[in-house]
């Protein structure tokens, strides 16, 4: 029998992470089919800036984002990425854009999140760098070293493509940006492109995987890369810049009607994960 010898390596090709690349085309497609009806018919997903996506080098960007669910927020934004260099604009119609999906994007994740159900393992294989938070482990607080192990595979994957964070390391609105972002940035150097998103916390629970409300709008705005002094400017200058860029500085919160930051605050205090 004739097996098709580049067939063959193609389904044992790994990427940096010794990930089989077969896996993950699959992961992303699966998982893309069976999401893609709550950003395109349950709900309505909003997108601006697709042009922008396709305007990127293949490596070394930064996505920065403000956070509302653990896994819906990711999967937005596979959809929306794909859509974008498959040509779409401002619009994530026919999922046929997942049939060949870009490979190099990695999104960084709390490691005991993606450890928690068969779901986020699964998951976790589309592209998560698995990091151990410093501030907060099983709902406790904690103070930890960061490790460096995780810095170093942040800057593989940069290297390798396009990385996605949440630099406030939580779905709670308006928290502080952790500056471990800040300093991959400064030392790093990677083109940083703000994304802020809406709606996804009143679609989906905290986890992004039950479907809540239908109907919502949700919004995702991909905006015009930061433009940074690597240099001269100091973390405190990065972070107002992350603050500000993803909506995040304390001035946004008048813009919010009081009505949604009560309904946050009690699903906070009701919520224990």
């Amino acid at each position: 029998m004739h097996i098709n010898l580049s067939v063959l390596m193609g389904l044992f090709k790994k990427n940096i992470f010794g990930q089989f690349l077969f896996f993950k085309k699959w992961i992303i497609r699966i998982a893309g089919v069976l999401s893609h009806r709550r950003y395109r018919g349950f709900n309505e997903l909003q997108i601006e800036g697709s042009e922008i996506l396709r305007n990127l080098p293949d490596q070394n960007v930064l996505f920065i984002s403000n956070h509302q669910t653990y896994f819906a927020d990711v999967m937005a934004m596979f959809h929306v990425f794909n859509a974008a260099l498959s040509g779409r604009d401002d619009n994530i119609k026919n999922v046929g854009y997942l049939w060949n999906p870009k490979l190099n994007m990695y999104f960084v994740a709390a490691k005991e999140t993606m450890k928690s159900g068969l779901l986020p393992k699964i998951f976790a294989y589309a592209g998560s760098i698995s990091i151990e938070r410093t501030w907060r482990a099983y709902g406790e607080n904690v103070n930890r070293q960061v490790k460096m192990s995780d810095i170093s595979n942040i800057n593989k994957a940069l290297n390798d493509g396009w990385v996605i964070t949440f630099p406030q390391g939580t779905t709670t609105p308006f928290k502080p940006i952790r500056k471990g972002t800040a300093h991959i940035i400064k030392h790093y150097k990677p083109i940083v492109v703000p994304i802020v998103i809406d709606g996804f916390r009143r679609s989906f629970d905290k986890k992004g995987i039950r479907i809540k409300k239908k109907n919502i709008l949700q919004t995702m705005e991909i905006k015009v890369p930061l433009e940074l002094d690597y240099e001269k400017e100091t973390i405190e200058q990065i972070v107002e810049k992350i603050e500000y860029a993803i909506e995040q500085h304390p001035s946004f919160m008048k813009v919010i009607p009081q009505e949604e930051l009560l309904e946050n605050e009690a699903l906070n205090t009701k919520r224990k994960w």
